[in-house]
């Protein structure tokens, strides 16, 4: 039996409103340090938006009225499942920015040719913005690497929501 303090805690309403909540937030600030501040994005920076934006609209769905409990699970699920993946993507990103792997050849200016023709046309491929770059950062943490923490903790806060609230939808 779980204790009453745990469940009112890690409730699958409070994993909802805080997945809307905090991807929604996340997206605006991405997109205002993009158009507003004039900072660019890399590939991976963008494919870590992905997963937020489908976390979004699931967690939207799921505060529907008309879905029933087992939809509710089920999209709560699918939540952690994207959060994980935008976490995985960031620490990949953030590891590939601090030096500790390899980027993709895309994004991180592994060039290699054996002709000037194919330098070149490796050269006019590379994307304007690279990924081994660290391109903002507060006390030490890029945006990757906040995207990897906040992400980690909110797929961990909806999973224990998914066990703890299995009896159902409650708030």
């Amino acid at each position: 039996m779980i204790s009453r303090p745990i469940s009112n805690f890690f409730n699958q309403r409070k994993a909802i409103y805080l997945t809307v909540l905090i991807s929604a937030s996340l997206l605006i600030s991405v997109f205002a340090f993009q158009y507003i501040g004039r900072l660019a994005a890399c590939s991976l920076c963008l494919t870590q938006r992905w997963p937020h934006g489908i976390a979004l609209a699931l967690g939207l769905l799921a505060m529907m009225p008309i879905i029933g409990t087992l939809a509710r699970h089920f999209l709560l699920i699918m939540i952690s499942i994207a959060f994980a993946t935008t976490a995985g993507i960031g620490a990949y990103h953030a590891g590939v920015e601090y030096g500790w792997f390899l980027g993709p050849t895309s994004c991180s200016g592994n060039i290699d040719g054996n002709t000037i023709a194919e330098l070149k046309r490796q050269l006019l491929a590379q994307p304007v913005v690279r990924c081994d770059e660290v391109a903002w950062s507060l006390l030490g943490i890029s945006l990757a690497g906040y995207n990897f923490l906040i992400s980690s903790a909110l797929a961990v806060f909806c999973s224990i929501s998914v066990f703890v609230g299995a009896k159902g939808f409650r708030g």
